[in-house]
Formats: structure tokens, C-alpha cells, sequence
């Protein structure tokens, strides 16, 4: 067991946003980048080219695109095409952004990465939403259609990043997905049936639905996920009653849980430290593993602003970014926060 001291940390101790005060954490402010012009409203999820060094943030209820260049820390760019946008995929060999978009027609856009101007766009089902990007193939998953299509089933639509294409889609039996996970040493994803209080296994190669596991047991509206594939631990975040369950991918069982909130909308997973962040209101719960068996210990609390629940970790970097809603006279902002080891 490592010697360390879990730390729980009220909000006038862990965080003083005037003065920037902090004690030691697993997380600490270095950088607040301003976003001019936006009005009050939701983010939604981020994404990162890189190579490129540019974060890329979904503006939802601003209808725009922010670009963020990650060497000087200021937005360079706002793409306004998109109407609602909510999360991306950036392909670095075709240098393409997309963009999934269900403001107007619901589609997903494609943005040449160099200037930003809009090349195409692929049609798809109601309320497209959650998406995930499988770099190393270049396919890229958009969930679509459900309640929202008045059908009893939905879509996980498979689309070529290198040919701008749809190339497939996954029947799913239920209403809607929300966040998803793919396992790169073999073929499988994992995907958050939100209504249903479940999680359902997709053979990626065979393009079907192979089992359905359960954690309506422990919650419901599971929203947020991610994945520890080394040690095959998947994390679920039920917003109903606002905990993580963790299960294990070899065999779908629950194999703990931890209380962490309802209003989540964020996880990721480190493997470097073992870690886990999850992203909320009020606070960035910051779980890691324990040597002991499946216990995670809360080492911190980082407070969130007004409805600040998308974040984004870029481990090569060090760095994890918080996006800090408008609000009244708070202006919207990104916050940068170094990991600390």
C-alpha cells in the first residue's frame, strides 16, 4: 500500500479562486484562458489534436466550436458552424475535425483542420450525441435515433474518418446512449444505455451487440464512463443515486462502487498514476487505486463553478482542463490544472 494520505478537502481549504490558493492535491490551478463572447450556457465535451497542440471545445448553447492552442494557452479560432454541437473526433492523418451536431439537421460536420472550413457532412438519426473515436482504424462511433426518432431502438453509426463516409451501423436495443469506450487490445466497445441502467458489449469487427450487463442494482442514468483496460475495470457513473460502479470486463460483474455526486457529465481514466477523475458538481472527485484489491481512495475534491461538469485530461501533456460555464457575471473560461504526481 503506498503511503499517502487520502484527502478529503472542503471548499475554503482545497481552492480560494481570488488568490489561487491551493494545498497540496492531485490537481493544482496554473492557468485561467479566457473564452471572449460567449453567453450563458452549457459546454459540452472537448477534444485534442496533438500533434496539432490545439484543444478543440463543444460551445452547445453558443453554437460554435472554440479552439484553444495548448502552447500559449488562448483561444486562436471559433468555429460557428455548427448549431449544437457535442462532441468531436479529430483525425490526424486527414487533418479533418468532426463535429457531431443535432441542432439543425442532425448530422455530423467535417471541418478541414487547417481552415476550418466546412468540407462535408453525413446525415444522421435523431438526437445525435455521444460519440467515440477509434484513432487506430479510423472509425469513428456516433450514437443516434432511439426515443428521441420514436423507435424502440438506436443506431451506433460507424463513419470513416479517411473517406468522410458512413460506412456501417449497430442495432441497439434501447433508447439512449450516452458516453462509450473501446478496448484496444481487442475488438470490443462498451456503451452506456442510459435509461435501461446498463452497458452494452459491442464486437466492433462483427459490428453487433454481444452482452448486456446490468448495474440498475447500484443506479441509474448512467452517463459518464471510463476505462481501465489494464487491470479490465470499467467505470459507470450512475447520476441516480451519484455514484461510480466499477465492473470487471472479463466477466460484467459489479466489483465496487464509490459515491461521487449526480451532476457528472466527465470520467477518465489514468493508468499512468491509476487514477480517476471524475467531473461534477460541486466538486472533480479524484479517486486512485489502491494496492489493495478494488479499492479506490478519494485522494482529492477540486470545487467546480456554476454547472461545470466537461473536463478533459491529456496525460502527454500533464495537464487537465475545466470548462467554466457563463453565468450571470462570470465570465466563461477554461481552467488549467497541473497533475500533480
Amino acid at each position: 500500500m503506498k503511503n499517502r494520505i487520502v484527502l478529503v478537502l472542503s471548499l475554503a481549504v482545497l481552492f480560494v479562486p481570488k488568490a489561487q490558493a491551493q494545498v497540496p492535491g492531485p490537481l493544482q490551478l496554473v492557468q485561467t484562458i479566457p473564452l471572449p463572447g460567449l453567453k450563458d450556457g452549457d459546454f459540452d465535451h472537448f477534444q485534442v489534436d496533438l500533434p496539432g497542440k490545439r484543444l478543440f471545445l463543444c460551445a452547445e448553447d453558443n453554437s460554435a466550436v472554440e479552439v484553444i492552442d495548448l502552447n500559449t494557452n488562448k483561444v486562436i479560432h471559433k468555429i460557428t458552424g455548427p448549431k449544437a454541437p457535442h462532441s468531436m473526433a479529430y483525425d490526424t492523418e486527414s487533418k479533418k475535425l468532426f463535429v457531431v451536431d443535432d441542432g439543425g439537421p442532425n448530422q455530423v460536420e467535417i471541418f478541414d483542420g487547417t481552415t476550418y472550413r466546412q468540407v462535408g457532412a453525413i446525415p444522421m438519426g435523431a438526437h445525435a450525441d455521444a460519440s467515440i473515436f477509434d484513432a487506430a482504424n479510423h472509425l469513428y462511433y456516433v450514437g443516434n435515433g432511439g426515443k428521441a426518432q420514436k423507435e424502440d431502438f438506436l443506431n451506433i453509426s460507424v463513419v470513416d474518418t479517411k473517406s468522410g463516409t458512413k460506412v456501417g451501423d449497430i442495432k441497439i436495443d434501447a433508447d439512449r446512449v450516452e458516453a462509450m469506450a473501446i478496448e484496444k487490445s481487442g475488438t470490443r466497445m462498451f456503451v452506456n444505455l442510459y435509461n435501461k441502467g446498463a452497458v452494452a458489449v459491442i464486437d466492433r469487427a462483427k459490428r453487433t451487440v454481444i452482452a448486456t450487463w446490468s448495474i440498475a442494482q447500484e443506479g441509474r442514468n448512467n452517463g459518464s464512463m471510463a476505462f481501465d483496460e489494464a487491470d479490465h475495470r470499467l467505470f459507470v457513473h450512475a447520476r441516480e443515486p451519484g455514484k461510480v460502479v466499477v465492473l470487471d470486463t472479463e466477466t460484467g460483474k459489479v466489483v465496487t462502487t464509490m459515491v461521487s455526486g449526480g451532476m457528472v457529465d466527465d470520467a477518465v481514466f489514468d493508468p499512468k498514476l491509476r487514477r480517476l477523475y471524475v467531473t461534477g458538481v460541486p466538486f472533480i472527485n479524484v479517486f486512485e487505486k489502491s494496492d489493495e484489491g478494488d479499492r479506490y481512495d478519494l485522494l482529492g475534491q477540486v470545487p467546480t463553478g456554476f454547472h461545470s461538469i466537461t473536463a478533459f485530461l491529456i496525460p502527454e501533456m500533464n495537464r487537465y482542463y475545466l470548462a467554466v460555464n457563463h453565468h450571470g457575471t462570470t465570465d466563461a473560461v477554461v481552467q488549467v490544472y497541473r497533475v500533480v504526481p
